[in-house]
């Protein structure tokens, strides 16, 4: 054991068994891992005394040349702890909270006769920010709500006690309009401006109720005194209250104080939203992300994102709803799962948003790199079926008969994620009597590779049966047997119902488990679609075809142009059946004419 592994050995042995948080460094004294435990001895114990099936943990414990710990009181101090270390030393294997700079906030600034307004630029000068908000359009609306009920000023203007004392500054065309009160000039007292300021504080937080109530009560108050235009400005100001708390999303009146979180994740990030419902409204929503390093659980990276947002949002809420059980006791809140009613449908709304925002998010990335999306689906692909190579050329066959008439089958083609239509082929079968699909099948993939050897084209990474066991046999044989080729080949099966349910590679075939919601799943039931619709609307155009040869070729004497004459001018056989005489003589001619008359009502009186 070398000299390190002693020195971390004998830390662990030391560790207390209390609540904690520990630290890895490597070689070069930077920290390199953070985290927290119930348990410390416990928790760092398990790093060091197992292998571990993750390979970036193992990657993680190889480079532990030291450790350090701070014993806490409880796991939610350990939690603080952890994640503030956390967003100050960002180190290189914890999930980092993605950057977030682009989010705006609310800023309420540290002056005399403070100022409001939009910012990305959080300042640590003692002013109040409020947020961050999901987008620049909920930050401008909120900000128009509060100057359209409050007269606060836009300026920025120094406003010292000896500036207004010595008449420095002259009211601006936003006091005339009546967006500001004049404190520039001492028309408004600053303590009469900080009872705004504080109402606007309380309106951001979501306390509308109770700067609702103030007015009224100020209101009445004022009356009472007959003080009837200052009773009218308040009641002006009760109303447009009343008005904004009708915009917010109302959900129960009886449900207050509350955080919602939900989660969703992906192979490389982790989303949580929260919703903070206050007094019965939703006042505030937001998303944030998570780049996940190691194989973190969505507990802890859920536990992580309660206390960043709650610190952030400056939420005291005293009940939070998660989506599943945590074992994180906060001292501050309540956290429950909830099973029915309200709380529910406020889980599953704030689990829409944080749905949304991954979707949009994918989106975006899809738009400034059209490749990723391609290279996603085929690299989860390439991973589920285990394959040497990124299949970018997909080939995928299908067979349509209908009691063995007219049997046909198809070929679509996938390059990149996407149909090559023009590569596409259809197969009339030449070989195969009767309905025989797997014949049927090893007919057209001998055809259709023969080809390709002979023309000495690219082959595909992928061959997919629209079919199970007996579908992928089939061609295997033809591939592996015939032609010697070792092209990967999967199969789709249904059940009972014709829904594809299973994703089959290899042989003997193994199950690859795939949900209905998953982008893989789409992708490959896209493809099945696509070759199920080639083929049948092949086998329809055949069997159209061949019901029009039967009919027109029972006639003798009508030759090949007079029946494309007639189909081109009556569209269909049925309607050549029900035409007068005049009508085909002037179409086929008397003689013609004649004869196909006699033919269809000839044998309608028989």
């Amino acid at each position: 054991m070398s000299t390190t592994s002693e020195h971390i050995k004998s830390i662990v042995s030391s560790l207390p068994e209390k609540p904690g948080v520990y630290q890895y460094y490597n070689n070069d004294g930077i920290i390199i891992y953070v985290g927290k435990a119930k348990n410390l001895k416990k928790r760092v114990s398990s790093y060091f005394n197992k292998e571990h099936d993750s390979p970036k943990t193992r990657v993680l414990v190889k480079q532990i040349s030291s450790l350090k710990y701070i014993v806490v009181n409880t796991e939610e101090d350990a939690l603080l702890l952890e994640n503030n270390l956390i967003k100050k030393y960002q180190p290189r294997y914890n999930a980092l909270l993605k950057d977030d700079k682009t989010y705006p906030s609310i800023c309420i600034k540290k002056e005399r006769f403070p100022r409001i307004f939009k910012t990305r630029n959080l300042v640590k000068d003692g002013s109040e920010y409020f947020g961050p908000y999901s987008s620049v359009y909920m930050a401008n609306t909120f900000l128009e709500i509060i100057r359209e009920i409050y007269q606060i000023r836009t300026c920025n203007l120094p406003l010292t006690k000896e500036n207004i004392r010595s008449r420095k500054f002259k009211v601006c065309l936003q006091y005339h309009i009546k967006n500001c009160k004049g404190p520039c000039e001492n028309l408004q007292t600053e303590d009469d401006y900080m009872q705004t300021i504080q109402e606007v504080r309380e309106l951001i937080k979501g306390n509308v109720q109770s700067i609702s109530d103030y007015l009224l009560l100020e209101m009445k108050k004022m009356a009472a005194e007959y003080r009837f235009e200052e009773a009218q400005r308040m009641k002006e100001k009760y109303e447009l209250i009343e008005k904004f708390k009708q915009k917010s999303v109302v959900v129960n009146q009886t449900l207050s104080d509350i955080d919602v979180f939900s989660f969703s994740e992906d192979e490389n990030a982790a989303y949580i939203n929260i919703l903070r419902i206050v007094k019965g409204a939703i006042v505030q929503g937001f998303t944030i992300e998570y780049k996940k390093k190691l194989d973190e659980s969505k507990e802890d990276l859920l536990s992580m994102a309660i206390i960043e947002l709650r610190q952030r949002l400056k939420s005291d809420s005293k009940e939070i709803l998660v989506p599943f059980k945590l074992d994180l006791e906060l001292s501050s809140a309540k956290i429950s799962v909830p099973q029915r009613g309200d709380k529910l449908k406020l889980l599953e709304l704030s689990l829409q948003n944080v749905r949304q925002y991954k979707l949009d998010k994918l989106k975006q990335q899809e738009r400034l790199n059209p490749d990723q999306r391609m290279i996603r689906i085929l690299s989860s692909l390439q991973k589920n079926l285990q394959l040497k190579e990124l299949p970018l050329h997909i080939e995928c066959f299908d067979n349509s008969n209908i009691s063995g008439s007219d049997a046909v089958a198809a070929c679509v083609v996938f390059k990149k994620a996407k149909p090559a239509k023009k590569e596409y082929r259809k197969y009339t079968i030449k070989t195969v009597v009767g309905p025989d699909d797997y014949e049927s099948l090893r007919e057209v993939v001998r055809r259709r590779y023969r080809r390709i050897l002979d023309e000495a084209t690219p082959l595909p990474n992928l061959i997919i049966a629209d079919g199970g066991v007996g579908h992928m046999e089939a061609i295997r044989q033809v591939l592996q047997d015939e032609l010697k080729l070792t092209i990967p080949i999967a199969g789709l099966a249904k059940d009972n119902r014709h829904k594809t349910n299973e994703l089959l590679i290899g042989f003997p075939p193994k199950i690859i488990g795939m949900k209905a919601t998953d982008e893989l799943y789409k992708f490959l039931a896209s493809i099945q679609e696509e070759v199920h619709r080639f083929a049948i609307t092949f086998h329809r155009e055949k069997r159209s075809k061949s019901q029009i040869r039967s009919e027109l070729d029972e006639i003798k004497g009508i030759g090949e142009k007079s029946k494309n004459e007639l189909l081109k001018q009556f569209k269909s056989v049925k309607r050549i059946r029900m035409a007068t005489l005049d009508e085909l003589i002037k179409i086929a001619g008397k003689s013609r004419a004649s004869t196909i008359y006699s033919h269809f009502n000839d044998n309608l009186t028989r």
